[in-house]
């Protein structure tokens, strides 16, 4: 996007409207809405391609001056089903088999606030791995911090770890549009092309941030989970005269990534380190695969084992790795058993808070000041740092030592 900023939840808007400029995908494509179609920016669909009903429009829709306003029709293709989510996951359902119970391959994207989906419907979502949908199902306005001011009830922080529960379920927390993209053209290859059974859950956020262009053969990481994104040694990001040979490793997703990259500047300029910064665009799709490698190299003791990517991709480089996510610690603490070095994990496990997301994000410790504060403190069991410089970083960081566990409140 260049300078100007976008949410992914705008992005993805975007790109489904695109699709509906394809003749060949348009036909197929249903877009669900429960409810808060114009905080996702969707209102567009109305004009469009109309909204599902089966004795068309009976009443004058209270926006009818507007330019988006409800457009019922016999043909329509969005189905806007109130604020039921029972409802719109069921019609989700209805539309992910019908290649099965109807021979006719749909392609159902459910939008939903993240906090109400899984949470709220999660038997039906495990229906639907048993079923053997396809789809999508997008966790909008996730995680914990992202949604400003909206406090306990709409703050997530926990869905991708409730939609790791169901097998055929692949689920992944992008940052940037362009992860949201590559993520969605690979589902519909599988689900589509390669009739793989399985479906996704995909978590966008409404924080307006720029959305850069894809680097060049990152398409394998972002599918597989993580990808380097700001190499430590690269003339862009390369300190001067490093205070160590050990390489930091920073590793975030979701928003909460911009508050990584952020750290990785203030440990290079401030403290002389080299930092890399991965992408984890999917700690679940990580461990899943280091589960069946781990699997297949105990039942094959006689050939040479396999490492699992994580492992392999951890592995190229020495030094204390840091995860930062907007969701609990219990994420992104799933892959530890196959993280070569020390591994600290910061999280945001806790109730929802009405606040700013600066103040959420201190609050629950993930804001920029306290990832660098997990970085230092790897740091000082290797003699790098001191615990001076420890305490002073928490003065000028206003980190106060007495601050209050966001999980025990």
């Amino acid at each position: 996007t260049g300078d100007k900023e976008m949410s992914t939840t705008m992005a993805l808007v975007r790109m489904l409207t695109n699709l509906l400029r394809d003749k060949n995908v348009a036909p197929r494509l249903v877009p669900i809405i429960p409810d808060e179609a114009r905080t996702f920016g969707m209102e567009g669909f109305f004009r469009k391609i109309g909204i599902y009903a089966h004795e068309g429009q009976k009443y004058e829709p209270e926006d009818s001056e507007q330019l988006s306003s409800y457009k019922e029709t016999k043909s329509g293709q969005v189905l806007e089903e109130g604020i039921t989510e029972a409802g719109a996951m069921s019609s989700w359902i209805a539309a992910a088999t019908a290649y099965t119970n109807h021979d006719i391959e749909m392609i159902p994207v459910y939008i939903f606030y993240s906090m109400f989906g899984f949470q709220r419907v999660g038997d039906f979502a495990w229906a639907a791995g048993d079923a053997q949908a396809r789809g999508f199902l997008i966790g909008a306005t996730a995680g914990r911090t992202t949604l400003a001011g909206e406090g306990l009830q709409h703050q997530d922080g926990h869905s991708l770890i409730l939609a790791n529960t169901i097998p055929n379920c692949k689920s992944y927390d992008a940052t940037f549009s362009y992860e949201l993209t590559v993520i969605i053209q690979s589902g519909l290859k599988r689900m589509f092309e390669d009739k793989e059974n399985c479906f996704y859950y995909l978590t966008t956020m409404n924080e307006n941030y720029k959305q850069p262009e894809l680097p060049k053969g990152a398409e394998g990481g972002i599918i597989k989970g993580m990808y380097l994104l700001e190499d430590g040694s690269s003339n862009a990001y390369k300190t001067a005269k490093p205070k160590s040979d050990q390489r930091l490793r920073l590793l975030g997703s979701g928003t909460i990534l911009l508050e990584v990259r952020k750290a990785a500047e203030v440990l290079r300029l401030d403290y002389g380190m080299s930092v890399d910064v991965w992408s984890v665009t999917s700690f679940n799709e990580l461990r899943k695969e280091a589960l069946a490698v781990t699997r297949e190299n105990m039942l094959n003791p006689s050939k040479k084992a396999k490492i699992p990517y994580v492992t392999e991709m951890l592995l190229k480089q020495k030094g204390p790795i840091v995860s930062a996510t907007d969701h609990m610690k219990a994420h992104s603490d799933q892959v530890r058993e196959f993280v070569p070095e020390t591994f600290r994990v910061l999280g945001t496990d806790g109730f929802g808070r009405s606040d700013s997301r600066e103040q959420l994000r201190h609050f629950f410790e993930v804001d920029c000041k306290f990832i660098v504060l997990a970085a230092l403190t790897e740091l000082k069991e290797l003699g790098v740092v001191t615990a001076k410089q420890i305490t002073d970083h928490m003065k000028t960081g206003g980190i106060d030592q007495n601050k209050p566990n966001p999980l025990a409140q």
